[in-house]
């Protein structure tokens, strides 16, 4: 009997010692977004003699196998993943390889592996995953033999990222290497690793997107998109088009919305990709400004859990993926936003937990199985 008991105990555990409040915020926002992307969709399908639940359908079929991987995600001790992480950031690199062979091209970038049913995969979104516990595993090496990282383990951890985002910048997608080097100079920074090279990255990142767009490397398509932040008026028909309608559909929500579904705006679909990256102007014209603080409120809330589960483990490894986990959604969902809303340009990121798409939503639903990982054998 005792026996028996003592052998159910891990699983039952490991249940109970789930972060509550990350839990719940978490799920909040995933039912909140499976709302939108169906207030988004619904009336246009409708219109067009198309199955008005399509998305809705498979956009819940998405949260439910993100779920079982977030699980599956914290049934391993995060210190044994370490054993696995370098076939990790393998099997990364081996996808990003993949898709710029046989991949798909969408919106000018080669980024979609194709499958049967209509089912594709983008490998960047998961390459996220792989380059953070491989940069973790790097940098926390050297502090378990009692040292901080030196200069060689912190150029070991760099190349651990450059290879993969090399790889995502010949697709080219310019929006995933910009919240991947978020992470990566947010690691180094709490690794303990010195000041100048968190400093030298921040210098290195300017002058590598100034000679990007000046040698080409950057596509036509998303210059535009920077010239659009910049003026609006530059792309009056594709970008800053999109800019304007997102600005003109936030803001026609006023305090507490049109209703879910019954946004002029959102109905019509004056903003192209709503259900996808510009998720965020559905909820401003069908929630409004309550709807969409409570949102941003909920955000907040991951955030500083998060944060309290990265400080609070005494484990170099653990705390280093937490840290870029927490760079990586904050990073990713204050360039969603601020895109929308003519804050930061535009590039083609989807807004965690909430817009549609599977390797969004898989990548994501990984990184809250880490922290939770991460919070249960810290306790």
């Amino acid at each position: 009997m005792s026996a028996n008991v003592k052998f159910a105990r891990p699983a039952r555990s490991n249940f109970a010692g789930f972060d509550k409040i990350l839990l719940a915020a978490v799920a909040a926002l995933l039912v909140i977004g499976t709302l939108l992307v169906y207030a988004g969709t619904r009336e246009w399908f409708r219109s067009n003699d198309l199955d008005p639940e399509y998305y809705l359908k498979r956009h819940v079929l998405n949260i439910l196998i993100g779920g079982l991987l977030a699980y599956g995600t914290t049934l391993i001790d995060y210190r044994l993943l370490r054993a696995y992480t370098p076939f990790v950031w393998g099997a990364g690199v081996l996808g990003l390889i993949l898709v710029l062979v046989i991949g798909s091209t969408v919106n000018s970038a080669k980024a979609w592996l194709s499958f049967p049913g209509g089912f594709q995969l983008q490998p960047a979104e998961l390459a996220k995953v792989s380059i953070i516990v491989g940069m973790a595993m790097v940098l926390a090496e050297r502090k378990d033999l009692r040292g901080d990282p030196t200069d060689s383990d912190v150029a070991k951890s760099l190349l651990v990222a450059a290879i993969p985002v090399g790889l995502i910048l010949l697709q080219p997608d310019l929006g995933t290497v910009l919240i991947i080097s978020a992470a990566v100079v947010a690691m180094i920074g709490a690794s303990g690793a010195p000041i100048r090279w968190v400093v030298g990255l921040i210098l290195l990142a300017i002058a590598g997107g100034f000679a990007a767009v000046q040698t080409g490397v950057v596509s036509e398509y998303q210059v535009n998109r920077l010239q659009s932040f910049i003026d609006p008026a530059a792309d009056p028909q594709l970008s800053g088009y999109q800019l304007r309608q997102a600005r003109i559909t936030i803001g026609s929500g006023g305090l507490l919305g049109k209703g879910l579904f019954d946004g002029p705006q959102t109905n019509g679909r004056f903003v192209p990709e709503q259900q996808t990256d510009f998720i965020f102007t559905v909820a401003g014209e069908t929630l409004g400004f309550v709807g969409s603080s409570l949102i941003l409120m909920l955000y907040s809330i991951i955030f500083f859990r998060a944060f309290v589960i990265a400080r609070r483990t005494t484990d170099l490894f653990g705390r280093l993926v937490c840290v870029g986990v927490i760079a990586w959604f904050v990073f990713q969902t204050f360039e969603n936003i601020g895109m929308t809303m003519g804050l930061m340009p535009m590039t083609g990121v989807p807004l965690p937990f909430l817009s549609y798409g599977g390797s969004s939503m898989f990548a994501n639903l990984i990184g809250v199985g880490l922290l939770q990982n991460v919070h249960v054998r810290s306790r």
